[in-house]
């Protein structure tokens, strides 16, 4: 063997020492301490706490509170909040927030629920869903002005909102135009998540084939619910995603009252012929929907509604008030259109 070949077999046996790349990237001798940066984000995030806004959209008598108060095990409802008060259908569609702080070992969460009383109860819903349109619109104004300030705040109040749950009314039918509609419109610009409302009237069969009709109206109308398939980037995303899009829209039952089951307390409702136990998959759907909300993608509602919803505003906006600040003709800042809207 040559001297030179020699030499260079002996660089490269030593080169491993220190580090040696692969497929996965730097491969380390020796524990650095990166793990730690989990427990970092977890510390700071049960310090600083973090927000989540929901809204749910039905008609009246659907089970949106009780459904809500299921969901955090709270009384975070609208109706929850307003005790004693006449509950009276509002003549035309009002958007009605209310926030409340929940705290789990340690963890704080700022909830916003927004409820849309009056949707869907009149003779005449025509363009019944514009308040809820432009309330979803402001929220990522107002957003997007704490964000364009020269000064801004550390950390901008976040009240847009991170996911639309719509109440379809258990008729076993097909979506009504005005469901077809609201979903149509809403799906882009927020994230949308169908549920069949007090699943418990539907036989098990009726609700098998009107989910079924509910996929295939969505299909032929192009309507992207949550989670939406052209925002899956990892392999395994997909695959858990395309079960829980063979689900949707989930059969739900909502109740906030407890009952004695073989000795335990859990939450149901109590009929002739049993108790319906919410949080029973052999029941109702309604655990695949707390999943889905809160214990496996409420980060990914977040990020969607920042990377994709709010970013698409953002442009839109931007794009908007450059061109009125531009003069038509030369290019340059016309008379009382020097500064921008924002």
């Amino acid at each position: 063997m040559e001297p030179s070949a020699a030499a260079e077999e002996e660089e490269e046996e030593e080169m491993p020492l220190t580090a040696a790349s692969g497929p996965a990237g730097c491969q380390l001798f020796g524990y650095v301490g990166i793990e730690a940066v989990l427990d970092q984000m977890k510390i700071k995030t049960m310090k600083t706490g973090f927000e989540f806004n929901i809204m749910v959209v039905g008609q009246s008598g659907l089970g949106k509170s009780t459904m809500v108060n299921t969901l955090f095990k709270s009384k975070v409802s609208r109706k929850a909040s307003q005790p004693g008060q006449e509950e009276r259908i509002p003549k035309t569609v009002q958007v009605q927030s209310v926030t409340h702080v929940i705290e789990e070992k340690g963890v704080k969460m700022k909830l916003t629920v927004t409820d849309t009383p009056g949707f869907g109860d009149q003779i005449n819903n025509e363009n019944c869903w514009d308040p809820i349109i432009k309330y979803i619109n402001e929220q990522y104004e107002r957003y997007l002005r704490e964000e364009v300030l020269i000064t801004r705040k550390r950390k901008i109040p976040d009240t847009r909102v991170h996911g639309c749950v719509y109440f379809v009314p258990p008729t076993g039918h097909w979506l009504r135009p005005l469901d077809l509609e609201f979903m149509q419109r809403l799906s882009k610009i927020v994230n949308v998540v169908p549920v069949i409302a007090k699943a418990d009237t539907l036989t098990l069969e009726e609700r098998a084939e009107f989910k079924q009709r509910i996929q295939e109206d969505l299909k032929t109308h192009a309507i992207s619910v949550y989670p939406q398939e052209d925002f899956d980037q990892d392999p395994d995303d997909r695959l858990l995603n395309d079960r829980i899009r063979e689900k949707i829209p989930f059969a739900v039952v909502g109740a906030d009252q407890e009952h004695q089951v073989n000795g335990k307390r859990v939450l149901g409702r109590k009929t002739k012929w049993g108790i319906i136990e919410v949080e029973n998959p052999a029941h109702c759907e309604f655990p695949l929907l707390r999943d889905l909300l809160i214990r496996s993608h409420l980060q990914d509602l977040k990020d969607i509604t920042h990377n994709v919803h709010y970013e698409s505003y953002r442009v839109r906006r931007l794009n908007e008030s450059n061109r009125a600040a531009l003069s038509p003709l030369n290019g340059l800042p016309g008379k009382g259109e020097g500064s921008s809207n924002l």
